[in-house]
């Protein structure tokens, strides 16, 4: 694989892997709403494969970036290009192994890793290949880091640690006590959306500084002072996770005032930038712009959301409702997803001198983001709904889902508009992608 293409193919595959997730979503809705649907592939099975696609999605399409944006853009060559060979064929081949056994029923794991823990063998392996290309490569740049290459790099060591101490869990001293097992499984978790968090936003970053044309961007004040709040946060911020352990109240309040913080300060670098951008930059970066723009919308509705849940109060009522799963799909689709779209775009701007033809790209997008806010407000709703009557009423827990089932119907229907989007922007991504000099 050429130095560019090597990063290419990690992001092809992770477009895959975003529209075979975001459907295996609507298929475990679907399950969800309508028992007994499509029993070949039941609920205990298509959930588990649906987070697994959408988690790779995100790393691979990062790493993907990564991989692409050094030596094009930092005149940097890959320490190895080799190892990005290994390093993807060992991903896409412990994924596919991760697949099949959640398809054959075979599980053994923890959340987010139901998988049988020896596949953790594999990853660790290929986040290794990963950070010694990484670390080789970019120690060879002179100067001042742009905050994104700091971002990126911790992202990768905190990933290992993170996932490390997820699987502590095989070992009898945290696996037999409840309480150690589950402070630390949250606090893993926790960190681990925190190391995606760093490689995400640092590409975000990136994007801003290419499009503009200005590399103050990467080197600002704010975006140093995101750097270090995401990295408190990534190291604290797990806390408000924990409200039914024993821990001290200030650890919770202090995880939630940084978190908070790193939102707000993430879309103010965004307004700053798109107001600086003259007319002939949004036009040349059409989707990323935005895409991006999507972002900062979707950072707005997930920060109002995140502190009226950050209240104690509130978080004890709402902790573990579909409110929960509002808010991680706010931040995993309409955050995480808007940004690396932006970046699948400047690639495929960035390998034409043609204009890219983008009609199907900009109803996706409009599409993707009104199905994904039906489906944010429904999932609010049947929260709201089933921690209403689970604590004022005297309803069984059948008739309380008998309630919320009309507005889990909404959010079937609306998670199916969702994966039409995204298959709308899938399809139109993968051939602008691959596409030779000249072609469209």
């Amino acid at each position: 694989m050429s130095k560019f293409q090597s990063g290419k193919i990690f992001i092809g595959t992770s477009l895959l892997a975003l529209a075979l997730g975001v459907f295996m979503g609507c298929l475990a809705a679907l399950q969800f709403v309508v028992p007994g649907f499509f029993e070949i592939l039941p609920f205990f099975k298509s959930r588990p494969l649906h987070v697994s696609l959408v988690i790779s999605w995100i790393f691979m399409c990062a790493i993907g970036g990564v991989y692409y944006y050094l030596p094009r853009y930092h005149n940097l060559p890959l320490f190895s290009p080799k190892l990005v060979a290994v390093h993807y064929w060992i991903f896409v081949g412990t994924g596919l192994a991760i697949l099949g056994s959640y398809v054959a029923g075979r599980f053994g794991g923890r959340e987010y890793w139901e998988f049988p823990p020896i596949l953790a063998i594999p990853i660790i392996v290929s986040w290794v290949l990963f950070a010694v290309n990484y670390f080789k490569t970019v120690f060879r740049k002179k100067g001042k880091w742009p905050v994104y290459l700091w971002m990126w790099g911790t992202g990768i060591f905190f990933f290992l640690y993170t996932f490390l101490e997820a699987n502590l869990w095989v070992f009898s001293y945290f696996g037999d006590n409840i309480v150690r097992e589950i402070t630390i499984q949250w606090k893993a978790y926790g960190a681990l959306v925190g190391s995606w968090n760093m490689l995400v936003y640092g590409t975000a970053i990136f994007l801003m500084e290419r499009i503009s044309g200005n590399p103050k961007v990467g080197t600002s004040k704010m975006a140093y002072a995101l750097f270090f709040l995401g990295l408190v946060n990534l190291m604290f911020g797990w806390a408000h996770h924990t409200y039914l352990v024993p821990s001290a109240p200030w650890i919770r309040y202090f995880a939630y005032a940084v978190s908070m913080t790193e939102l707000l300060i993430l879309a103010r670098i965004i307004w700053n930038w798109k107001s600086t951008l003259d007319t002939a930059r949004k036009f040349k970066h059409l989707m990323s712009y935005q895409f991006l723009l999507a972002s900062e919308f979707w950072i707005f509705l997930n920060l109002v959301l995140a502190l009226l849940i950050s209240v104690p109060a509130l978080n004890l009522f709402t902790h573990g409702t579909h409110i929960t799963v509002a808010h991680s799909m706010g931040s995993t689709i309409g955050i995480n997803t808007m940004i690396l779209l932006g970046s699948v775009f400047f690639i495929c701007r960035e390998s034409t001198t043609k204009k890219l033809k983008l009609k199907g790209v900009k109803m996706g997008l409009w599409l993707t983001n009104g199905a994904l806010l039906t489906f944010w407000i429904s999932l609010i709703l049947a929260g709201y709904t089933k921690a209403r009557l689970s604590t004022g009423s005297d309803l069984s827990f059948q008739q309380i889902m008998h309630e919320v089932a009309p507005y889990l119907m909404v959010f079937t229907i609306a998670g199916i508009g969702l994966f039409l989007g995204i298959a709308m922007i899938v399809s139109s991504a993968l051939p602008k992608l691959f596409a030779k000099e000249g072609e469209e």
